[in-house]
């Protein structure tokens, strides 16, 4: 089979690779479509080389159909449109035994750890497996994972119809996140600098705040009756994004840290102390956010769509990364194994 594996910094090749098997427990999917996240561009360039061995097929953001089903691997059928939750934990650690698998202390990250989705075939574990309704498209479907991150983003905040909802940052994951607050009733703004992507927020029918112009603080607690937000979703990954949640959040708000900070960054613990303020972070998802995000995508009210940047054939995965290196606007950018017709 073909596939597009990361050789080193900056460099990705189409090459020829054995066609894995299905061993006992696992399936093997026909990949139509797989995502590139920003966990994949930071290993293109090079960040992650200490955790990926090369050559690796990376890319995990999938959608598909089983072609072939291993000995003990369920009620699988031959053409069944699936998608992968590559989360492979070791369920002997402590924190698996607590039942928070998704963070477990071996965690093998598939498409990190091991060879991904970006390739026409990926063979996986069968119970990471999880089953898509037939009326679903697979170009859809390919975002399921980064919504099933903005699901479980949403879900541990604890949001509330009629919650005043700030999201800061608006790329991928912020505005997924906004979509997902939304549809839990929250009354949403999303505050990012990136103009084009205010205008797409916009357009997705958010509130915006362009904090190098406007006063978020002052907005948000007009808009409140003075209290500020009852939920601050903190995914700008910045330090004035960490400076300012606790100024947005009202007394006894909720701040939810989505965003992978490399190095400590000053945070107001006063004000934490003053408010009473409850601040959680978030990774991944546990297998129900992953159902409720089937289930929003599958339901068609939210624009999804209107996330994706481009496509890419897999022989372009080296133009995609270098589309998305030099295109801050882009959103999703989704790379197409194989022909797709439905």
């Amino acid at each position: 089979m073909k596939a597009s594996q990361y050789i080193k910094a900056g460099s990705v090749e189409y090459r020829e690779v054995p066609l894995p098997e299905p061993g006992e427990n696992e399936v093997r999917i026909k990949i139509a479509y797989c995502g590139i996240c920003g966990t994949d561009l930071h290993i293109f360039k090079g960040h992650m080389d200490a955790r990926v061995k090369t050559p690796r097929t990376v890319g995990h953001e999938a959608s598909g159909t089983v072609t072939a089903v291993g000995k003990n691997a369920g009620d699988f059928k031959i053409g069944q449109k699936v998608t992968v939750r590559p989360l492979d934990n070791c369920g002997s650690c402590g924190t698996c035994q607590a039942g928070f698998t998704h963070i477990c202390e071996k965690l093998r990250f598939l498409g990190i750890e091991t060879d991904g989705g970006f390739a026409e075939y990926w063979t996986v574990p069968a119970r990471l497996v999880h089953k898509l309704p037939e009326a679903l498209p697979l170009k859809i479907a390919a975002l399921v994972e980064p919504l099933a991150v903005a699901c479980h983003d949403v879900r541990c905040s604890g949001l509330k119809a009629g919650d005043v909802t700030v999201v800061n940052g608006g790329g991928p994951i912020g505005l997924l996140i906004a979509l997902c607050a939304k549809a839990a009733g929250g009354d949403v703004t999303v505050c990012e600098i990136n103009e084009n992507r205010l205008e797409l927020a916009r357009q997705l029918g958010f509130n915006t705040i362009n904090p190098l112009k406007e006063d978020p603080v002052a907005i948000i607690r007009s808009a409140s009756g003075g209290s500020g937000a009852d939920v601050v979703f903190e995914v700008s990954g910045s330090e004035p994004g960490a400076r300012i949640m606790t100024e947005l959040a009202r007394p006894r708000g909720t701040i939810v840290v989505v965003a992978i900070y490399a190095k400590p960054v000053p945070v107001d613990l006063h004000k934490f102390f003053w408010k009473e303020l409850r601040m959680i972070g978030t990774r991944v998802y546990e297998v129900q956010d992953y159902e409720k995000a089937i289930e929003l995508a599958a339901c068609g009210t939210l624009p999804l769509e209107a996330l994706i940047s481009r496509v890419f054939s897999l022989e372009e995965l080296q133009a995609a990364f270098e589309f998305l290196t030099q295109t801050p606007d882009a959103m999703k950018v989704l790379v197409q194994c194989n022909e797709v017709n439905e």
